[in-house]
């Protein structure tokens, strides 16, 4: 799908913009990515990993409560989200992957660093703990993609001029959608809604979008969520009992393949757990880190 810039992206991301932002930049190998490092400075850290759409801000009242529990946290924009770059290229595992690795190298964070990923994100937490399972103290995923095979509407976006009418003619809609099915609360969902709409301003964000479910495999990854259940990490399990995006009834195939030492069930929360239940989210976090300190040893 060839780079274009849809009619409603009216911001560019340059220098005087990131000047106006919170947070700070790193400049990496495959472009800028905004990153926020914040918390106690001796606490032990917590690597945020997001899904698809979200930027940094998504994980904001769960990093403060993981502050008061005496934790620091990373939280990064992915490439074409957020105020990060809108790489004009491939969306795969490997570009996400490559920043996070490039990004806790530049802030000189060599781990072991307890991993959380949410949604596409939890796939990219998991192929990051792969490649380096000494880096990684726990890992906690939450409301996994990954699972059951390709939509059709998926599978036609593979080819190109199809991808790119879609994207162009309907791309604002279908992303809008999608976010509607996210979270239960309809005061929260607003609130994510208008977060993620502002950050689609900036002139490439579609199309990064519509790149990223083009080259992303988020279907029938079950080899990775068996590799990672076998790199005997300590792993823990979290979702919401009414998960639109990626449904619940997964659970047992998940549980089989990733062997995590815990699961928990958020009960009345969609598929944003972190967002929707932070002080819940918060509390399992701090406690399985705690459990799991000897990964931290030299």
């Amino acid at each position: 799908m060839k780079y274009f810039v849809a009619s409603d992206e009216d911001r560019l991301l340059d220098a005087a913009t990131r000047r106006t932002l919170r947070g700070s930049f790193a400049d990496l190998s495959d472009g800028v990515t905004h990153y926020e490092l914040a918390g106690p400075e001796d606490g032990e850290l917590v690597v945020l990993v997001g899904g698809i759409t979200i930027p940094l801000f998504y994980w904001d009242e769960l990093a403060a409560r993981l502050h008061a529990r005496g934790l620091r946290t990373l939280a990064c924009s992915a490439y074409g989200r957020g105020c990060s770059d809108r790489v004009q290229g491939r969306y795969d595992e490997v570009l996400f992957v490559r920043q996070l690795t490039e990004l806790t190298a530049a802030l000189g964070l060599a781990g072991p660093h307890h991993v959380v990923g949410t949604s596409m994100g939890a796939l990219v937490a998991m192929a990051y703990a792969n490649q380096r399972p000494e880096a990684v103290a726990t890992l906690t995923i939450v409301g996994p993609a990954g699972l059951g095979e390709r939509p059709l509407p998926q599978r036609l976006l593979r080819n190109d001029v199809v991808a790119g009418f879609v994207a162009r003619r309907f791309g604002r809609k279908l992303l809008e959608d999608h976010l509607g099915h996210n979270v239960r609360d309809p005061g929260l969902s607003g609130r994510l809604v208008a977060m993620v709409r502002d950050a689609y301003r900036f002139e490439g964000s579609l199309y990064a979008f519509f790149q990223t479910l083009q080259d992303f495999p988020l279907y029938e990854r079950q080899d990775l969520f068996r590799s990672t259940g076998e790199l005997g990490l300590p792993v823990q399990l979290v979702w919401g009992d009414d998960d639109q995006v990626t449904p619940i009834t997964n659970l047992d195939t998940v549980r089989e393949l990733l062997r995590p030492r815990q699961t928990h069930v958020i009960t009345e929360c969609g598929h944003m757990a972190p967002y929707e239940r932070p002080d819940d989210v918060g509390d399992l976090l701090t406690s399985f880190a705690v459990s799991h300190t000897d990964r931290l040893e030299p």
